[in-house]
């Protein structure tokens, strides 16, 4: 019995750290958000839209504003976080913080647009509160490959 379970913990243990193998650690780099406004989408952006998860009718709308990159180095896949209310400080994306993405953030102070769907029941003007995002220096790589035996 106390062999399964040396067994079992060596085992696990094994798993853990080839879980790991071929992943690079990287340091989330932190992005301000400045100069947040909305507009409603142009039309050929808004057409279908339904609320998520549902078939309910929707608003859409494109989140503006600034993406501030305080590094030297462009920032890959930055993630956009965020919380956003309506005119009654409703949630209009509940259970949700993240809210979409930039594909890559150059140093310094950069434009970017984030199209949401917004329930048609839900009263403007929307608050946009919160909002910060945060990326990679480099793009992450996760290799399928085990190194060979030489």
């Amino acid at each position: 019995m106390a062999l399964r379970g040396i067994f079992t913990a060596l085992l696990i243990a094994g798993l853990w750290l080839i879980s790991g193998a071929g992943l690079t650690a990287q340091a989330l780099t932190p992005i301000e958000i400045s100069d947040l406004s909305y507009i409603p989408c142009p039309p050929d952006y808004a057409e279908g839209m339904v609320a998520a998860g549902s078939i309910q009718e929707a608003n859409c709308f494109l989140i503006t504003g600034k993406a501030i990159n305080r590094t030297n180095k462009s920032v890959i896949d930055a993630d956009i976080f965020g919380r956003i209310f309506d005119a009654n400080d409703n949630p209009v994306m509940q259970n949700r913080g993240r809210l979409g993405g930039i594909p890559e953030v150059p140093p310094g102070e950069s434009e970017f647009k984030l199209r949401i769907s917004v329930a048609a029941n839900q009263p403007e003007p929307l608050k946009l509160k919160q909002f910060k995002a945060s990326g990679f220096s480099s793009t992450v790589r996760q290799f399928s490959e085990t190194p060979s035996a030489q």
